[in-house]
């Protein structure tokens, strides 16, 4: 069987208005705001007036420890959403907005894929409404001001080398990653040394995510930390009398936007934030909508339940005051075989064609991970279904160790194939999550909000990633006693390592055991609202490789959009 391209399913989808779709939602078109034909936001006003609806069931779909090309998170999101529609369940999506860094770079974009993909995807991994620009000018807005408090004499006694603010594009650009400014002149402001981050990595991105409305939102940039004084007290983002303006910039950005699936299933797409050094989930607002909207509200967090749904449940859900039924966790056989340790998977390189042959043995020897991740989900008190996202290289027998697997860890399982088939292909996952979301709920938090910044980090290590225990280099040290001593030891915890295994090494795979996290350094993302401890390198500004997608994408004689992926 063939199946076109991405882009020529999502042009080939015959769309239906958007007053359509929210129509399905209950959402009026006096809260739209089209942006073109096939994009809209939703004003916030829809929290208020959807207020007194009954709550959704509240699925959020996470992952095994990944492979570099994603095991499909995304398209298995759209697809259940999908799926529950087929089972006369009123369903919405909600899922993060694509940074163009990798649409550009080698991963290509976010749009989902196949026939469970949302639409029109050109429009959605290519600007959209602007969110992502926005987020960008107000981040750059603050840094100026930084430079020209300094350049201005410096009232506020903001020390040079203990500024933590630099700047943010969404492109990957190594070259940028490390820069110097105010070079040339007098006039032409302080030298100092800096670097640009990606957009999704800046702390901007983190507060539009996390704020529950504009106000609130305002707050939250006031309370960003852009640096220290020479006695160690930190200079915000208010007292530099940025906040405002950057509000103002973001006025728009926090409404969530409204698109549709391959099946006109709705959509809300929402926020960003990088899934290494912050949470990695979209906004807490679309959440809020889209929960008084339907049945089921699928949502999406980014890498694995060590990583992206540890922190939805920690950070997300604290903020939200939402509790989730149950959670997704997508496993596919080329990422058990790669926990194996028998192979090597590279992004934008062919899988070892030994790897495609069949053999559940490899399976089997990868599926600590999967147990491991299993756990990770229960630690929280929510009940795991495990979806096989099947690939044509699959075969029967692999997937039926997986099933053994799943079954003996007593978690639901189900086969899907809805990048072929879209919503009929995730039936058999989409009843397994409203069995599962049926269950009693017994959520829990994994620490409370009074324990301690190193008793929270030693938590989500020994408990969730299976480490020993904690180091921490002086510096880090240092760091969290600052923090604690500033009265940020609330605040919970978002550690930043590899999403490529579940320790702080990449190229440990499986469930490692008799490690240590080693924490070489902690920052305060203070108006976002969390402590980021910094295990291993942590690449904040991607780079491009020899051949990044970007060569591929272009227009034709009709002015669309080609190469798009």
């Amino acid at each position: 069987m063939t199946i076109p391209s991405d882009l020529e399913i999502s042009r080939s989808t015959p769309l239906k208005p958007l007053p359509d779709i929210a129509a399905q939602l209950g959402i009026g078109s006096h809260l739209l705001e089209p942006h073109g034909r096939n994009v809209a936001k939703i004003s916030l006003e829809a929290i208020d007036e959807l207020a007194g609806n009954p709550q959704a069931k509240y699925v959020v779909v996470s992952a095994i420890t990944p492979t570099p090309l994603g095991e499909g998170k995304t398209t298995t999101t759209i697809g259940l959403g999908q799926a529950l529609h087929h089972l006369g369940k009123r369903s919405a999506v909600a899922v993060r907005q694509p940074s163009m860094g990798p649409t550009f770079g080698i991963k290509g974009g976010a749009a989902g894929g196949g026939y469970s993909q949302v639409v029109p995807m050109e429009s959605l991994n290519l600007h959209l409404t602007g969110d992502m620009h926005a987020v960008t000018s107000a981040h750059n807005l603050l840094a100026a001001m930084v430079d020209n408090h300094l350049h201005k004499g410096n009232a506020l006694g903001i020390d040079p080398m203990r500024i933590t603010w630099r700047r943010v594009i969404d492109i990957n650009d190594r070259d940028l990653r490390n820069i110097v400014t105010g070079l040339g002149g007098r006039n032409d402001g302080t030298p100092r040394q800096t670097g640009f981050d990606i957009t999704a990595a800046s702390e901007v991105m983190a507060v539009l995510a996390l704020s529950t409305s504009l106000h609130d939102m305002r707050a939250r940039l006031g309370r960003i930390v852009v640096g220290y004084t020479c006695d160690g007290k930190p200079v915000t983002a208010e007292q530099l009398r940025a906040a405002g303006a950057m509000a103002a910039i973001m006025r728009d950005a926090i409404k969530p936007n409204l698109m549709q699936t391959t099946e006109n299933t709705p959509v809300l797409v929402h926020a960003g934030p990088f899934g290494n050094i912050a949470h990695g989930n979209s906004s807490v607002v679309a959440d809020l909508i889209a929960g008084k909207c339907a049945d089921y509200l699928v949502t999406e967090a980014g890498f694995g339940a060590d990583m992206g749904a540890e922190r939805f449940f920690n950070i997300k859900c604290r903020v939200s005051g939402l509790r989730p039924d149950a959670a997704v966790l997508v496993v596919t056989v080329r990422a058990l075989k790669a926990h194996s340790g028998r192979y090597k998977v590279v992004a934008g390189k062919p899988l070892p064609e030994e790897m495609l042959a069949e053999n559940p043995d490899d399976v089997l020897a990868g599926a600590e991970n999967l147990r491991k991740q299993i756990d990770n989900i229960r630690l929280h008190g929510v009940s795991p279904v495990i979806a096989i996202n099947a690939f044509p290289t699959d075969f029967p027998s692999e997937h039926q160790a997986i099933r053994e697997v799943a079954e003996s860890e007593s978690a639901r399982v189900a086969v899907c194939n809805h990048f072929a088939e879209g919503g009929k292909g995730a039936l058999e996952l989409a009843e397994a999550v409203v069995e599962a979301a049926e269950e009693p709920g017994s959520f829990r938090f994994l620490y409370s909000d009074s324990a301690g910044l190193r008793t929270k980090i030693e938590t989500i290590a020994t408990k969730v990633y299976g480490a020993d225990g904690v180091s921490y280099q002086p510096a880090a040290a240092r760091a969290l006693d600052d923090y604690e001593a500033n009265g940020f030891g609330h605040l919970p915890v978002c550690v930043a390592k590899t999403h490529l295994s579940l320790s702080s090494n990449p190229s440990l795979v499986g469930a490692p055991t008799g490690w240590t996290l080693p924490v070489r350094e902690v920052r305060a993302s203070v108006g976002a609202g969390f402590i980021y401890p910094i295990c291993g390198e942590m690449r904040t500004m991607p780079g491009l490789g020899s051949h990044p997608a970007a060569e591929q994408i272009d227009i034709d004689e009709h002015g669309q959009v080609v190469g798009l992926s």
